[in-house]
């Protein structure tokens, strides 16, 4: 109830006001959220000039359906790629790209992702991919200079993504951003490597310890270290900096 001017009277506030607090309120929690995320776009706007800085290209998008759209309307035509693949990726599946871009005409799969091939037939097609236009994938972390720190079990998404394919798309997700190498190094080994091997049921002591213990089991994942300081050409790296928690 409120006070209606000066003879006295009280009276009900209008519906109309009644929606205008409701608008308010709203408002109100949608600020509560915005720090978050505008303190992660002025870190990933200072990694972009960071990244820049050593020839990658870079593009940053607000979640992974800007994501999307910046590789499917921007990236794929400008390289003109007519045959793609990609790496091990939670990241690139939450975009969405693998259903795009298998539907879409004209393009070349190798798709690594097939659960009909055998362990054979996967690691020729694995091998093949290293020849293609445009391959996909995520990094396991990135470092505010600018610099890239992989890990894998094989290889082969380390080495594209420093030699072969024409072309190579990266999609990183906040979380992946860290101080320095030695950063990068232990979060890679003390909670990407265990919290993958826990994703793909490997028998290693790390799903055991959520730690790395430097193990020899046959199941080991992190086998191949790669750190990519600059992009050679230039531009051949391209980045898509994403502002929300991704992947591993």
């Amino acid at each position: 109830m409120k006070r209606n001017g000066a003879d006295g009277l009280f009276t009900k506030p209008s519906r109309m006001a009644d929606f205008k607090n409701r608008d308010k309120n709203r408002e109100k929690g949608r600020d509560m959220e915005k720090p978050i995320d505008n303190y992660w776009q002025i870190r990933l706007n200072a990694l972009k000039e960071a990244l820049e800085q050593n020839n990658f290209e870079v593009f940053v998008a607000t979640d992974t359906e800007e994501a999307k759209k910046i590789v499917l309307e921007r990236i794929l035509p400008a390289t003109g790629a007519r045959s793609l693949s990609w790496g091990g990726s939670m990241t690139y599946l939450s975009t969405g790209l693998y259903e795009a871009l298998k539907a879409k005409p004209g393009l070349e799969i190798l798709d690594t992702y097939d659960k009909s091939l055998s362990s054979e037939q996967n690691y020729e097609l694995r091998r093949q991919s290293l020849l293609v236009d445009l391959f996909i994938a995520g990094t396991n972390a990135v470092t505010e200079e600018g610099h890239l720190v992989n890990l894998d079990m094989m290889g082969n998404r380390a080495c594209a993504i420093n030699f072969g394919p024409k072309n190579v798309v990266l999609l990183i997700g906040r979380n992946k951003i860290v101080a320095d190498l030695d950063d990068a190094m232990y979060r890679v080994k003390n909670y990407a490597g265990p919290a993958n091997a826990m994703r793909l049921d490997k028998k290693t002591p790390c799903v055991k310890t959520s730690y790395c213990e430097e193990c020899k089991s046959p199941d080991r994942i992190c086998n191949v270290w790669t750190i990519t300081e600059k992009s050679y050409p230039k531009g051949r790296i391209k980045i898509v900096l994403v502002n929300k928690d991704l992947g591993l």
